[in-house]
């Protein structure tokens, strides 16, 4: 089982050092944010490529994914609210383009860079359109991106998330089977799925053979989305290991706690020693996190 850590938590610094830091945590992979003050695709330049590259192939680091989620850099402001914005289901044809465009050039990102998978969401639905319409937009702006995502040989993981457009499990499978291919799949977020009352054995027979990466955090009770270290609240982490275990899935599971940039180094370690000190089939224990 191959666990990664997010850049999210590590905004307060730049992009290498956060990947040097992930790797002292002792993570096989390393989550790179597709936006500011990380990797924004449309500021980012080949010499900065290049030393990311490097520091890739110096820690020995795989990138898990391109977390294409949020494009805060789109704003003058970098405040970037309302956070998913401008979405793929826009109704505006320009805003909606941008975001395609952009998600395409995260694509070109995760090629270069290792990555299998790209993610990205719904965004909300828009006040001045309807759910049903906006599901319209939304197929029409995936189909351009798989186009582009199979040439690219890149998987695209869409990510649903209670408030979005597509807010569950199976809303996505819908969505997937309506574009109808391979390259569509879900960016699983443990967390998300967990709030809304997702079976979590449920989720994985509903989401077989589709799940690009997963996202792992702990989080409250109710409807916030507030991430938490694992084993801070009330997720069973061994059984959704081991569900991930019987059904051999082989990609990565990532820690994202973007709430924890006031401590990003303590969490990444401390996240990684609970999650490796679980019991998994047949009595077995993860190798402890280097120290």
């Amino acid at each position: 089982m191959r666990f990664s850590f997010s850049t999210s938590a590590f905004t307060g610094y730049p992009v290498i050092e956060a990947v040097d830091k992930i790797a002292a945590a002792g993570y096989e992979g390393v989550e790179l944010l597709a936006d500011i003050p990380h990797l924004y695709a449309h500021t980012l330049r080949e010499p900065d490529i290049k030393k990311l590259q490097a520091a890739l192939s110096r820690t020995g680091l795989k990138v898990s994914n391109i977390n294409a989620n949020t494009v805060r850099g789109y704003y003058a402001s970098g405040d970037g609210e309302p956070l998913f914005e401008p979405c793929l289901a826009d109704p505006d044809h320009d805003i909606r383009g941008w975001r395609i465009e952009y998600t395409k050039k995260c694509i070109d990102l995760a090629r270069v860079l290792g990555s299998e998978s790209v993610s990205v969401t719904s965004g909300p639905i828009q006040p001045e359109t309807t759910p049903e319409e906006s599901i319209e937009f939304l197929k029409d702006s995936l189909r351009s991106i798989i186009r582009y995502a199979e040439d690219k040989k890149v998987r695209v993981g869409l990510e649903y998330e209670p408030g979005l457009l597509i807010e569950s499990s199976s809303e996505l499978v819908c969505l997937i089977n309506e574009i109808g291919s391979k390259y569509l799949g879900a960016n699983l977020d443990l967390g998300h799925s967990y709030i809304i009352g997702e079976e979590p054995e449920s989720t994985l027979d509903l989401l077989d053979g589709r799940i690009f990466h997963v996202h792992l955090e702990d989080i409250k009770g109710g409807r916030k989305r507030f991430h938490l270290m694992p084993g801070a609240e009330g997720m069973d982490f061994g059984r959704l290991l081991r569900l991930f275990q019987m059904r051999s899935y082989n990609g990565f599971i990532t820690v994202e706690l973007y709430s924890q940039l006031h401590r990003p180094e303590e969490a990444a370690r401390r996240s990684l020693e609970f999650l490796k000190g679980l019991k998994l089939l047949k009595g077995s224990v993860l190798k402890n996190a280097s120290p």
